[in-house]
């Protein structure tokens, strides 16, 4: 509503908008009572006019029986007997001569009309609520009339004794109803008052006492919202100290072997053989940066299982992952195989997808021998496309398994330089698109055997 938004505050809203409603709400039952009250005390009042006409049709039809008018040629007027007499009046016609009347009625009659009720207007400029009447038998002509200023007056001593009291308790409406929204917003007065002591660090959820239920969904949303900060905070906290830590070996390895390069003096082979293993080390610190990077751009993606995602066919993408890694197989006389005869349609980017097949294929280079053999297959297993990368290389124990894809841990006896984050990234993609990973030793090559599911593909 445009005129309650200058109103900053909700308690004042929530006041104008109840005290408004109550008050029209009044207005109209004071209107409704009005109206009612008119209607019903105009019957009673026009019933008593009709009843008193009646009684005087009667009684002059009774005289005129008993022959007494013609005794008197005169005018019977009744006298005043009460304060509130003259604001009554009432005319008796016999033969169109009148033969009885009040003191204030005149001696015109009172309506133009034999029967029925009137209002009119008459010489003492009064305006009269008049009721005409005839007798049945003889020519007997009755007019009662009431003043309608006296009718009004009794209206409002009904109407005063009703909506008297309403009136005076409006304010004590408006004081209860100012009480019962100051109230009602106590729970959040209590909220804000917590979070404006909160420390800036402070991520703990808010527990509020006797919250009622609309405002759970607020709280909840921000208890997620600190949940979500929390994660978001000890990731970045945990990866800076990751990346210092691991970036310290190789920056340092290309520190010491740069000034090797520098001391080699005359020595051709040593200075070549120094620059050699800078230029390794900065493809390690490369590799890293890269992984490091990935794993922060997964960490920040907003993807979820639970939502719609492209799809892409897995067969294609491990063909040309495997034919890119294909060279460096062949450097080390690995045997590198795949195995993809049908297209195999999976939920996933493209982009994603190809990276986690990639470092899959990579791991299992790396920790094999040379010489060694690798397979990767691309198959569909009741109705669940997968992806099974296995070597023939030494394995790893259960105690090693269970600790894989914990960041930076490496399994010993390794001289192959990595930073243990491949894992890490296969798992963050994998769960992004809820695939499984599981891993197993191979039954084929007798090394490790790495394994993601997708799950079952739903056609529309």
């Amino acid at each position: 509503m445009k005129f309650l938004r200058p109103l900053a505050s909700l308690q004042a809203r929530l006041l104008v908008l109840v005290l408004g409603l109550v008050t029209v709400v009044w207005l109209g039952a004071a209107l409704l009572t009005w109206y009612d009250a008119r209607h019903e005390l105009g019957e009673l009042l026009d019933g008593h006019l009709a009843q008193a006409a009646a009684l005087l049709v009667v009684q002059q039809s009774k005289a005129d029986g008993d022959g007494d008018e013609d005794d008197d040629d005169g005018v019977a007027d009744a006298p005043s007997l009460h304060k509130y007499a003259p604001q009554v009046a009432f005319q008796v016609f016999h033969e169109g001569r009148l033969v009885s009347r009040s003191v204030n009625a005149g001696t015109t009659p009172m309506s133009t009309k034999s029967s029925g009720f009137v209002t009119v207007r008459l010489p003492d400029d009064a305006q009269w609520r008049v009721f005409a009447a005839r007798g049945a038998e003889r020519d007997v002509q009755v007019y009662v009339g009431e003043q309608t200023a006296s009718r009004n007056g009794i209206l409002w001593a009904v109407l005063r004794s009703v909506l008297l009291p309403l009136v005076f308790a409006l304010p004590l409406l408006a004081l209860a109803g100012w009480w019962a929204v100051r109230r009602g917003l106590s729970p959040l007065r209590q909220l804000s008052h917590v979070l404006g002591h909160r420390q800036p660090q402070a991520l703990e959820p808010v527990v509020l006492g006797d919250m009622p239920s609309e405002m759970r969904p607020l709280v909840q949303a921000l208890n997620e919202l600190f949940e979500r900060i929390g994660r978001m905070m000890a990731f970045e906290r945990r990866f800076t100290a990751d990346a210092a830590h691991e970036l310290r070996t190789p920056i340092a390895a290309i520190r010491a072997q740069a000034q090797v390069a520098l001391g080699a003096g005359a020595d051709a082979a040593q200075r070549d053989h120094a620059l050699q293993t800078t230029l390794a080390g900065c493809d390690r610190a490369t590799r890293l940066v890269e992984q490091l990077l990935m794993l922060a751009r997964l960490e920040a993606t907003p993807f979820s299982a639970a939502e719609p995602v492209l799809t892409v066919d897995l067969s294609a993408v491990a063909r040309r992952v495997a034919a890119d890694l294909a060279p460096a197989a062949l450097a080390r006389h690995q045997t590198l195989e795949l195995v993809a005869k049908a297209p195999c349609v999976v939920a996933g980017d493209d982009m994603l997808v190809a990276v986690l097949v990639r470092n899959l294929i990579d791991n299992a280079m790396r920790y094999s021998p040379e010489g060694a053999q690798i397979q990767v297959c691309v198959a569909t297993e009741s109705g669940q496309p997968q992806l099974r990368v296995e070597d023939s290389g030494p394995g790893m124990t259960e105690p090693e398994m269970a600790r894989l894809g914990e960041r930076f841990y490496r399994v010993l006896g390794h001289a192959q330089p990595g930073s243990g984050l491949g894992w890490s990234i296969v798992k963050r993609i994998a769960d992004v698109f809820g695939a499984q990973v599981r891993m197993s030793r191979s039954d084929l090559l007798g090394g490790l055997a790495v394994t993601v599911r997708w799950p079952v593909q739903r056609t529309a």
